[in-house]
């Protein structure tokens, strides 16, 4: 028996809670957001910084909702009203849970997948996403004020624009290296002396090489091994769990996958509703990879036929193969479908 494993954002919900949670408490929050994720995708893809790891955004923005009020009772209320699921994700964790081993690993906010089990019965132990505290201690008025204003000195800069070929700093358009030495200024001199510096230090979000981790972990409550995992993500935090099984012969799907999902997964899905998820697992029971590649190449999709009536409405949309030599093209088509799916802004995001 096979084991699933999830990304939530993307496969399962349309949201990106931490951006959301940042639009709605912050000035200017959305442009903020945007700008510390494409710095994130810099550190992560472009300098690939030691100790740094894609979604560390996530501990980068928690002085600035700290210092706007934001604690764990707004996170857990803001994160029950704002939830948004794909369409059929509810019935396909119902459904996975029944059939095979299913583990999400999220980089978001606990809260967030507290109130996707809630709805979906899902149980947390299955679940592995980033932790926090935003009670442990309280601001002093001054830095309050100094997050304020850097926060909106943030949300004011330029966007960092990061040329498909960029290795380091150098290789940024001039306006760019001084957005990112500005942010490297900020994010590692200045709030690593404050009290709320702590947040880089003890939050630990469950991205890159940490999603990898999670996987092992969870293959550690199952009992299975790595080529029977089906791995299914859509981003840049999920490119070392996509290289950790697919280099064994698991199973890696890019599911409305953004150019970082799509570069480091086999196999991309386009899909309106995440009960395709479900067609994919049952390819994968029949025979592992070689199944998914040998249903990719035909189209066929046999072992789908025999998944529950009520599970019928996975083929709407929905559209499957390898990734192959026109990887330029299916980024971009897979990139524009991401956004319609999940909105511009979301879909922007690395």
């Amino acid at each position: 028996m096979p084991q699933l494993n999830l990304d939530c954002e993307g496969p399962l919900t349309i949201n990106d809670n931490a951006f959301e949670l940042c639009e709605a408490f912050i000035p200017q929050g959305g442009a903020f957001f945007a700008l510390v994720s494409k710095y994130d995708d810099y550190l992560a893809d472009v300098e690939k910084r030691p100790g740094y790891k894609a979604g560390d955004t996530l501990k980068l923005v928690l002085p600035f909702l700290k210092a706007y009020g934001v604690g764990n009772e707004t996170i857990k209320a803001f994160s029950k009203k704002t939830l948004r699921v794909l369409r059929g994700a509810i019935e396909l964790l119902r459904f996975s849970a029944r059939q095979w081993p299913t583990f999400i690993i999220s980089t978001s906010y606990c809260p967030y997948l507290e109130a996707l089990c809630e709805i979906a019965d899902f149980p947390l132990d299955n679940v592995f996403c980033t932790r926090l505290d935003l009670d442990a201690f309280t601001l002093k008025p001054g830095e309050t004020k100094l997050l304020q204003e850097l926060a909106r000195e943030i949300a004011s800069l330029p966007m960092i624009e990061i040329p498909e070929e960029a290795q380091g700093l150098g290789d940024l358009p001039e306006e760019s290296q001084q957005v990112v030495q500005r942010l490297e200024e900020i994010f590692w001199k200045t709030i690593p002396e404050l009290e709320s510096g702590r947040f880089l230090e003890e939050v630990n979000p469950v991205g890159g090489q940490e999603k990898a981790r999670a996987v092992k972990l969870s293959l550690e409550k199952s009992g299975l091994t790595l080529e029977e995992v089906l791995y299914v993500g859509d981003s840049i935090t999920d490119v070392q769990a996509f290289t950790l099984v697919k280099e064994v012969g698991g199973g890696s799907v890019s599911f409305n996958g953004n150019r970082y999902a799509l570069r480091s997964a086999e196999f991309y899905a386009l899909a309106p509703q995440a009960l395709a998820i479900a067609c994919l697992m049952a390819i994968f029971d029949e025979g592992g990879r070689e199944a998914l590649l040998e249903e990719a190449q035909k189209k066929a999709f046999r072992a789908c036929a025999a998944l529950p009536k009520d599970l019928a409405s996975w083929k709407e949309g929905f559209e499957f193969g390898p990734i192959g030599q026109d990887l330029d093209k299916l980024i971009s088509r897979s990139e524009e479908f991401r956004r319609k799916i999940r909105g511009e802004a979301i879909g922007a995001l690395g």
